[in-house]
């Protein structure tokens, strides 16, 4: 099974069926949290509606759709983040995430995208990555906003959340554009 090390605190792992127990306690404990923003919260009621979505995760990842990474800080699973929307022949992807809400303000959520970035850059040969967001997820935006993505313009009522549409941000980073803001990054 895939398994990439961040630092000596965080890792990557592909999400398989012995995740579900901690995944769905993660998503139980954070579920008025996580609602605010994602629209399958409601949708998980049991351990086995995390072992569903892991299959899924499975089937998506045999056939190079998209990958969901669990996210694992000093080993313990503190939110997921996944590459969705694999397009090959234009060489690009959209990373989604989220994040527990008491691992909030630690950097992890920043470290895990940069990482996923880099990834897809160096060890696909993507061309471009793309971050979509609501545009009220302040947040979430700022992950993107700090890695140097561009905000590309807002796809309206893009996205339904229960009971209401949102309003998406779509932020991009191309290969060349990542070369120079990593080297920015680093200087920091």
């Amino acid at each position: 099974m895939f398994e990439y090390p961040i630092d000596n605190e965080l890792t990557l792992k592909l999400l398989d069926l012995g995740d579900a127990p901690s995944l769905f306690q993660l998503t139980d404990r954070n579920r008025e949290y996580l609602r605010e923003w994602l629209p399958w919260v409601d949708g998980i009621k049991e351990q086995e509606d995390s072992e569903a979505f892991i299959h899924s995760c499975l089937r998506g990842f045999k056939e190079k759709e998209e990958i969901h990474l669990g996210i694992l800080w000093n080993d313990e699973m503190v939110g997921v983040s996944g590459y969705r929307r694999m397009d090959w022949s234009n060489c690009s992807t959209e990373i989604g995430y989220w994040l527990g809400e008491a691992f909030q303000g630690k950097g992890i959520m920043t470290k895990v995208v940069k990482a996923m970035i880099e990834y897809a850059f160096d060890e696909w040969k993507l061309n471009r990555v793309e971050i979509r967001v609501a545009v009220g997820n302040k947040k979430s935006r700022a992950i993107p906003e700090r890695l140097g993505f561009l905000n590309e313009g807002c796809l309206r009522q893009a996205a339904w959340l229960y009971d209401h549409y949102v309003d998406l941000i779509v932020y991009g980073m191309i290969k060349e554009e990542w070369t120079k803001v990593s080297h920015s990054l680093q200087m920091k």
